[in-house]
């Protein structure tokens, strides 16, 4: 978003040096900078023992493609806290792990979306509302499944790491 009022006081805003960050716009009233700004959300890959991936479909988004579950973060919340509230809303399940993978801008929502890797054992998917279909999906076969590889996005980087971590925990238990 790009500032061209205050949204305090509704003044209209004037560029201001603000050092590396060049021209800011500025309310000369509440003697404030305005920094452009951006939707922060969640994005997470949700896997069980089987290395099976929950996959959602929500028509208002496509009615061809899956994805993961994600959701706007929330004032007073950090990102960890919406991630695990997120996949309770929307898959009614409870997560084992959490792990961070990633951050990725999505210019086409002017959205910072921070990736997760959630894991719990096996359970039926209790669905919100606003999912139409989700279904536990084996790892082999969900890419086919998810919105084509593209920039902005996050959904293949964040299975790429997924299986990274099945290939390092599978060598790892050769050893």
């Amino acid at each position: 978003m790009h500032y061209k009022y205050c949204p305090t006081c509704g003044s209209k805003l004037t560029l201001k040096e603000a050092g590396d960050d060049g021209g800011v716009p500025y309310c000369e009233h509440c003697a404030k900078y305005w920094f452009d700004g951006f939707s922060t959300c969640v994005i997470i890959l949700v896997a069980n023992e089987l290395q099976e991936i929950a996959m959602l479909r929500q028509n208002y988004l496509s009615t061809q493609y899956y994805s993961y579950v994600s959701g706007f973060i929330q004032p007073g919340e950090n990102a960890e806290s919406t991630a695990m509230r997120e996949v309770k809303e929307e898959l009614g399940i409870d997560l084992d792990s959490l792990d961070f993978a990633g951050t990725y801008y999505f210019p086409k929502r002017d959205q910072l979306m921070i990736g997760f890797i959630g894991l719990c054992k096996k359970q039926p998917l209790r669905l919100s509302s606003e999912v139409n279909n989700a279904k536990w999906i084996p790892a082999n076969e969900a890419e086919s499944l998810m919105f084509p590889d593209s920039p902005g996005n996050a959904m293949h980087p964040i299975f790429r790491k997924y299986l990274g971590m099945i290939i390092k925990k599978t060598t790892d238990s050769r050893m």
